[in-house]
């Protein structure tokens, strides 16, 4: 039997990883449109404070990831299609057989048509390639204008404003993460990250972006100009799903699985950023390792339905630390909050008084173990 992944990213080589624990002689070929090499993906919003430059982020490179994991890795490779009636892979380097397919594909930059004679200029950071380039970029950079006050957003802000940058951070929303936590933890980060330097720009967008003397011009919607060296795009990631639509598996906000991760298409299973298991797509490192785990021993002969258990998200934003567990999408409750000149503790429970969710922000991140426990798991 022979199982191939395509990507190598977190999801990819973790579900590597993985495999070799149950079957080390199992035929494993990953396929990668990049160098193959492994690293840390949430590292790249904090490198700059961890004084590491973008090759320092790396693990592993391609050829040490086969070796260890007993695996034909192909670099440098890019799928152009599946042939699923005769299970092969097709790529411009030729075609690979599979027993097994995972799609590990991840998600891909949202990107807005802004306008002006710049609009193209502006940078996006979802891998090490786009992050290199945005390090070669800001190097003479002094001022920096972040799209999106999002996690990602907010966490590029804190390093970038610790490296001693103007940082200007402009999005429609209220406040900073505002789709993820209550206001009152949203306005402390904001409070937070603006004691630190940050400028905020916040119920208006970018309508337009062009060059000047000084570097680039954007003009938001609210009449406000803010000038610019670099300018980053954090307004979020939506899964890839274009191999998959085009094999027409079943695709809603991701590529839907059952609960053992197999597409609408028997033998082809999908894994990361790109999976929609159960209504859930959940975009984080730890529902990706507890996935991979139930995918491996799936693929090797065991088949396991995955299950979440609570997984609270550490926000990295020193200059106000955050840990959040979200109640589920839909569920009727209301937040429990407590605020302090330290930090907010705000508890999500139902009418019956049961713990469904928690954020946690400041010296209040020191309780986490102790509500999460409390909480129920995300998948059961």
């Amino acid at each position: 039997m022979s199982i191939v992944i395509i990507g190598t990213g977190m999801a990819g080589y973790n579900l590597a990883r993985e495999i070799r624990k149950s079957d080390t002689e199992v035929a494993l070929v990953l396929v990668t449109a990049d160098g193959g090499n492994a690293y840390p993906k949430p590292a790249l919003s904090n490198a700059l404070i961890q004084g590491k430059q973008p090759q320092q982020i790396i693990s592993a490179d391609a050829a040490t990831m086969a070796e260890r994991l007993n695996a034909v890795i192909h670099t440098r490779t890019r799928v152009q299609s599946i042939d699923t009636a005769n299970r092969q892979v097709i790529t411009d380097q030729g075609n690979i057989s599979y027993d097994r397919l995972v799609l590990a594909t991840g998600a891909r930059p949202i990107r807005l048509p802004f306008k002006g004679d710049a609009a193209d200029e502006v940078l996006s950071v979802n891998d090490l390639e786009e992050y290199s380039l945005f390090r070669e970029k800001i190097e003479q950079a002094r001022r920096v204008a972040i799209i999106g006050p999002g996690l990602i957003g907010c966490e590029f802000a804190n390093d970038l404003i610790v490296s001693g940058r103007q940082v200007e951070v402009i999005g429609p929303d209220p406040y900073p993460i505002s789709t993820l936590l209550p206001e009152a933890a949203g306005k402390a980060l904001q409070d937070g990250l603006a004691a630190a330097g940050v400028r905020w720009h916040l119920g208006t967008v970018v309508e337009e972006i062009n060059h000047n003397n000084e570097g680039y011009q954007l003009r938001l919607t609210d009449g406000n100009i803010v000038m610019a060296d670099v300018i980053l795009s954090a307004i979020g990631l939506k899964p890839d799903l274009d191999l998959a639509q085009s094999i027409a598996l079943e695709t809603n906000r991701g590529i839907v699985t059952d609960r053992t991760l197999q597409t609408s298409q028997p033998g082809i299973y999908a894994l990361g950023d790109c999976v929609e298991v159960a209504g859930l797509n959940l975009p984080f490192v730890m529902p990706l390792m507890n996935a991979a785990r139930a995918l491996a021993k799936t693929l090797t002969g065991t088949a396991t339905p995955l299950s979440y258990p609570a997984m609270p998200v550490g926000i990295k934003t020193p200059a106000h630390p955050i840990v959040v567990s979200p109640p589920a999408r839909g569920t009727e409750g209301d937040w429990e909050i407590e605020q302090a000149e330290s930090g907010v503790r705000a508890l999500f429970r139902s009418s019956q008084g049961q713990l469904l969710g928690f954020t946690l922000t400041g010296n209040y991140v020191d309780e986490k173990a102790q509500w999460t426990k409390q909480v129920p798991p995300v998948l059961a």
